[in-house]
């Protein structure tokens, strides 16, 4: 390696170092806030709500699912108005107004209430996930992306790890400011995105050239870089609007995205709920703290499997097994936590869930940005987003009516698993038309080709 190789390489370390240092922990500081603000439901519903306004199974889940209904709606276009008008201000203005439509939680009075602001949160929040998963994926080359967005994706995770204890700890606090424990736990999770949104407008470069602190080499690096990358794709990818729409692929992305998304929210709505089930089912008891714990158990495990699985992918560079394996597992050991004989045994299976989704979700995310750019790049996260609302929605719905009409959650677990089964298939699916058609993986298949694998 020549002087010039190792200056290059020296320069490039650099300039991820700084990104994944000063960009990915404040983008991921506003992805736990809007996770927990949409979740924070499910930690009310058991512990308050559910009893105050005479909420059975199935309205519980309608009002956890209609969020996504608003969502929905506005996805694509919020993406899209976020391409034109750049990511600073249109994701700031996003969380300012649902830290505002959040706050009103804590005064609803009904079921029809509830249902109406569910779905307001669910306008208001349109766009922000697409919108940070685009703009963090143009501000790294290809052979990073795993790493940033593994980096972010730690936020979910850790969302439940820290989240649910302080919802816990929240809800204890019954009376202050004259509202029930869960109404002040509403109050108290809607305010920083408020904060941070305002902090947001100042403090998130549009692009690496506007980035303080990146010294000129590294923005010069950057920009080179994401250049390259864009005019590759220009010549051989999906760069139009009407070409998303088109594209098999991304149709096909979407159903993978649905079944990961459907487990995913199935667990977060209703986690909460099956371990209060737990005093019926094994004849223990757990204070409002205790629960929150037992919730965040999952999700530690999660978030570091996710790391050192995107690392491995990073390494090797994102492969189909990076993203069916763990839908293949995940799919698997859902359903057979109901079988469990005891607490910590069906948390122990739940754990292996949690760590199945999140392994694949971050590797899930690198494949759309490479054979999509500009307003393709944007319509396309954001479809494919949009089906994984839907499955949140379904999850939500489908879940609490399932659990209704049998009188168990053993039917609907069972369907999240096969819907996680099914993104297994289509993974491999897409793997093998790749193989079979000789095309780029760029352009067909999930695996990427050698020249995306991490340098140094």
């Amino acid at each position: 390696m020549d002087a010039s190789s190792r200056s290059t390489g020296a320069l490039e370390r650099s300039a991820i170092r700084k990104v994944s240092l000063r960009l990915v922990p404040f983008v991921a500081l506003m992805f736990f806030i809007n996770y927990l603000d949409r979740t924070a439901i499910s930690f009310a519903g058991p512990n308050g709500m559910n009893e105050d306004l005479t909420l059975s199974a199935a309205q519980f889940g309608f009002a956890s699912g209609v969020f996504f209904i608003g969502y929905i709606i506005l996805e694509v276009p919020s993406n899209l108005a976020l391409h034109k008008f750049g990511a600073r201000r249109w994701l700031a203005r996003i969380m300012v107004s649902w830290g505002i439509v959040a706050a009103l939680f804590a005064w609803v009075s009904s079921a029809e209430g509830l249902y109406v602001l569910r779905f307001l949160l669910g306008v208001a929040e349109a766009g922000f996930f697409p919108g940070a998963i685009l703009f963090l994926s143009t501000w790294v080359p290809a052979a990073h992306r795993a790493k940033i967005l593994a980096l972010f994706y730690l936020a979910q995770p850790l969302t439940t790890v820290l989240g649910a204890p302080l919802a816990g700890w929240l809800m204890t606090h019954d009376g202050f400011l004259g509202l029930a424990g869960w109404r002040f736990m509403f109050l108290a999770v809607a305010v920083p995105a408020i904060v941070v949104g305002v902090i947001a407008w100042f403090y998130l470069p549009d692009r690496p050239n506007r980035a303080r602190w990146l010294s000129q080499p590294e923005q010069e690096w950057l920009e080179g870089a994401l250049a390259t990358e864009r005019e590759t794709k220009d010549s051989g990818g999906s760069h139009s609007f009407r070409s998303v729409l088109d594209n098999g692929r991304v149709w096909a992305l979407c159903f993978v995205y649905f079944g990961f998304i459907y487990g995913l929210y199935a667990l977060a709505f209703f986690l909460p709920t099956i371990i209060t089930g737990f005093q019926e089912q094994f004849g223990v008891s757990f204070g409002l703290v205790e629960r929150g714990l037992i919730t965040a158990i999952p999700y530690l495990p999660a978030a570091i499997v996710m790391l050192l699985w995107s690392r491995d992918a990073t390494r090797r560079g994102v492969r189909t097994f990076h993203i069916a394996v763990p839908a293949l597992i995940g799919g698997i050991s859902i359903p057979l936590a109901l079988y469990m004989g005891s607490p910590t045994a069906t948390i122990a299976v739940i754990t292996v869930t949690a760590c199945a989704i999140f392994a694949a979700l971050p590797n899930f995310w690198t494949i759309p940005s490479r054979f999509l750019t500009g307003a393709a790049a944007a319509a396309g996260i954001a479809l494919i987003n949009t089906f994984g609302n839907i499955a949140g929605f379904a999850a939500g719905y489908a879940t609490g009516g399932l659990r209704n009409l049998s009188g168990s959650y053993t039917l609907p677990m069972f369907v999240v698993g096969g819907f996680m089964l099914l993104s297994a298939i289509l993974m491999v699916g897409l793997d093998r038309r790749a193989k079979s058609t000789g095309g780029r993986p760029g352009e067909h298949g999930p695996d990427v080709d050698a020249h995306t694998k991490a340098v140094g």
